[in-house]
């Protein structure tokens, strides 16, 4: 059996909301897009790691308990099939992958949502010091965010070990833009689960679904090198089929007219 490891983020690859915005709404706070986008601009913290800054800074997130976190982690929306994902990940054509998720959402968020489906031991997200009497935060331990992502990466490989080319990861943001370069750069596979523009510059495959058993598609073709028809087969046999699966090169281009015309200087043609 060869063993493989693929890393997913959480917010917005695994699930169709992001913890932020369930958090605020849950607690009645307004202005959660203005704040995430005023920190970004500022490049005070790394990408992805703004829910965290504003739990710990902002007057109003700082009435924030852990179990405020947990029920978040129930009221979010998962994609469909992650189980069975799992559960087909075991053994892809005498393949094993190794399934964990590294991601800057809080890791009550991730472990609340991803009950009885993911082992706790097989999430990393922020974790925070809470005040032993009234439950405040008061420090942030670890945030896998930006960089921080790239550093998870390389420790669960080593303690698996496997070599960087059978590692896939999967994600849907500007947050994984570091680990994806990195990924690239030493081999292994790179998806993207969104049509953000950032990333899928970067990402070697871009799949864009509801369903999580969509992850698969690359995996088998780029990895364990199947065909279309035989992937096709492979879904029809636990009971799915691809209603719709289209091959697009998109070129976004945008065109502007020139204020000052070229100046074209008269051409020796040899």
């Amino acid at each position: 059996m060869k063993e493989f490891l693929l890393v997913s983020d959480f917010d917005q690859t695994l699930s169709f909301n992001d913890s932020g915005i369930v958090l605020s709404e849950m607690l009645g706070i307004s202005g959660f897009d203005h704040r995430i986008h005023g920190l970004s601009n500022i490049h005070l913290i790394q990408q992805g790691g703004e829910l965290a800054y504003l739990l710990l800074h902002d007057p109003e997130y700082r009435r924030v308990r852990k179990e405020h976190l947990v029920e978040v982690g129930k009221r979010i929306r998962l994609k469909d099939n992650i189980r069975l994902l799992l559960a087909l990940l075991q053994d892809v054509d005498d393949r094993r992958f190794s399934f964990y998720v590294v991601s800057a959402a809080p890791v009550e968020v991730i472990q609340s949502a991803l009950a009885g489906i993911v082992p706790d031991d097989h999430i990393i997200g922020t974790r925070f010091q809470y005040h032993p009497d009234s439950g405040e935060i008061q420090s942030i331990l670890r945030v896998p965010a930006g960089y921080g992502k790239v550093a998870e990466l390389e420790r669960l490989r080593s303690t698996l070990p496997l070599s960087h080319d059978r590692i896939v990861y999967v994600g849907d943001g500007s947050s994984d833009v570091h680990v994806m370069m990195h990924v690239n750069r030493l081999g292994g596979l790179t998806i993207a689960v969104s049509e953000n523009t950032y990333i899928n510059q970067i990402a070697q495959r871009t799949i864009v679904s509801d369903d999580a058993l969509s992850v698969l598609v690359p995996v088998l073709e780029d990895i364990v090198g199947w065909d279309q028809m035989r992937i096709r087969m492979y879904f029809d046999a636990h009971g799915f089929f691809l209603r719709e699966w289209d091959k697009v090169r998109k070129d976004s281009l945008t065109i502007c007219r020139a204020e000052t015309p070229a100046i074209v200087s008269d051409l020796e043609v040899v």
